[in-house]
């Protein structure tokens, strides 16, 4: 993890549909169904990928977006228009005079996808088409097509298109990412840089990876080379059958691939998919409750035995959970007849949970087990923004474990009652916050010049940095009575 949070995470997104430019193909063969099995798993290295990228590439697509940019006059200093009394005052000291902003211009993006109905049902990932206009589909033959968006995902990153063609499509079918095996063969396709029709092959390195872009995440490690161009292309197995979708990369520098790629498993996409396809929108069980990871140091406290389980750290007021009694410093352990090993198998179990629906939660209270019944309500776009900053657990993006200043943190930590911000607890070893010298017991009011109040709004000022490309941010910190200033590098999250 040390390395992992040192390096940069580039979703290869708003730059990455899979196109493929070359020479007419045959029509698309059925993927196979057949089942995983220890004889395909053990095999040798196949001869030749040639007779699978026959059979898949037609479907895979090339995704253009137009899209406004004014990121050139973000951030810079008040705007003056020309011959404004204010240009002498600039130039007296040799400095360029920022005059109104211009107007945006258009950028184009590339990104990938494929189909997955002959009658025009595209996939991609929500990152490649977001904020974008006029969106593109480019087949193999060189066709181009405009396409609508039928519905997107921001919690899963996915995003559904439909385009009209006079014929039947090629396409492509989901397989079962849980039958996937770590060492297995997988082969993507894409248009990495813009190349056009790349093909790279390599094997399942890891599952369940947490890269700390939403409180879903759950992707697939690959080696199979995988660049900027290629998010939202499908990355196949042996038999034909898409088992991810390429999203994100992790790269030292923040250039190109370094052999590990990250995709979200068809079985978590699956789902949202089809959703997506019939409503144009996803509806998700909704607890209200912010959760985070146990660490080992945390059991006594807690009176729990391991670091299973998810710490509730507070609590909706009128929420499905307060309703149902649960409190700040519960361990749930179980929803409904799931146990809770990890963080994602709540923010999950909830998640996939229809609104209304009553269910058993199971929680340790002082080391004492409970369980009350809870009817879950349904997330609307508020909580939505709430989970993606709060179920993370651990500590994200930056390296920090935070927590609002109440009064009882005030007494503990001796804190002055002029103190207002957002109290440290721990800071990672290595992790980007500990290189710029923040430290535990530190309490940060302010990121980027904004006030926070709750670690909730330091994960969204972080947020709001990324998106603005900004490769690292302020805080303001205050330290035993001191008042510090630090600069935070960002960890990049590359789209493909």
């Amino acid at each position: 993890m040390g390395n992992h949070r040192r390096s940069r995470l580039i979703a290869f997104g708003a730059a990455s549909v899979f196109a493929l430019a070359s020479a007419a193909a045959p029509a698309l063969a059925e993927p196979s169904t057949q089942p995983h099995s220890a004889e395909q798993s053990n095999s040798s290295m196949p001869q030749s990928f040639a007779p699978l990228i026959n059979r898949v590439k037609p479907a895979v697509v090339n995704i253009s977006t137009t899209e406004l940019d004014s990121s050139a006059n973000r951030n810079q200093l008040p705007q003056f228009a020309p011959g404004s009394p204010f240009e002498q005052f600039f130039h007296q000291f040799g400095l360029e005079v920022p005059h109104q902003t211009m107007p945006a211009h258009p950028l184009t993006a590339l990104g990938s996808g494929f189909i997955i109905d002959p009658s025009g049902i595209v996939v991609t990932n929500n990152h490649v088409i977001k904020n974008g206009t006029n969106i593109e589909v480019t087949l193999q033959d060189g066709t181009t097509m405009k396409a609508k968006v039928i519905g997107h995902d921001d919690l899963t990153d996915l995003a559904v298109l439909k385009v009209s063609a006079d014929h039947p499509l090629p396409y492509v079918k989901f397989g079962d990412s849980d039958d996937l095996q770590v060492g297995d063969w997988v082969v993507s396709v894409g248009n990495p840089f813009g190349l056009g029709g790349t093909v790279t092959a390599g094997i399942l390195s890891a599952r369940g990876r947490n890269i700390h872009e939403g409180p879903y995440d759950d992707f697939l490690q690959i080696d199979a080379p995988i660049n900027q161009g290629n998010s939202g292309g499908p990355t196949f197995d042996r038999n034909g059958n898409v088992v991810g979708i390429n999203t994100a990369i992790f790269s030292p520098n923040g250039g190109g691939s370094v052999g590990i790629g990250f995709a979200i498993p068809s079985n978590l996409a699956k789902p949202v998919v089809a959703e997506l396809q019939k409503s144009g929108t996803v509806v998700r069980g909704w607890l209200g409750v912010a959760v985070e990871g146990i660490r080992p140091d945390m059991e006594d406290a807690l009176g729990v035995k391991s670091t299973n389980g998810a710490l509730v750290a507070s609590v909706s007021p009128d929420g499905p959970a307060a309703q149902a009694g649960l409190k700040p410093g519960d361990v749930i352990t179980k929803f409904g007849d799931k146990p809770i090993h990890r963080l994602r198998d709540l923010t999950w179990g909830v998640a996939n949970t229809a609104p209304g629906k009553t269910v058993t939660v199971s929680y340790l209270r002082n080391g004492e087990s409970k369980s009350d019944s809870v009817t879950v309500g349904r997330m609307h776009p508020q909580q939505s923004a709430e989970a993606a900053s709060e179920m993370e657990g651990g500590q994200p993006q930056v390296g920090l474990e935070m927590q609002a200043i109440t009064p009882q943190t005030r007494e503990q930590y001796d804190l002055p009652r002029n103190v207002q911000g957002v109290l440290v607890l721990d800071v990672e070893q290595g992790g980007p916050a500990d290189r710029a010298g923040v430290e535990a017991g530190d309490v940060i009011e302010k990121v980027d010049h904004r006030v926070v109040r709750s670690p909730r709004q330091v994960y969204d000022q972080i947020r709001s940095a990324r998106r603005d490309g900004k490769k690292s941010l302020a805080m303001d910190i205050e330290r035993n009575g001191q008042e510090q200033f630090v600069v935070v590098s960002l960890p990049r999250s590359n789209q493909s």
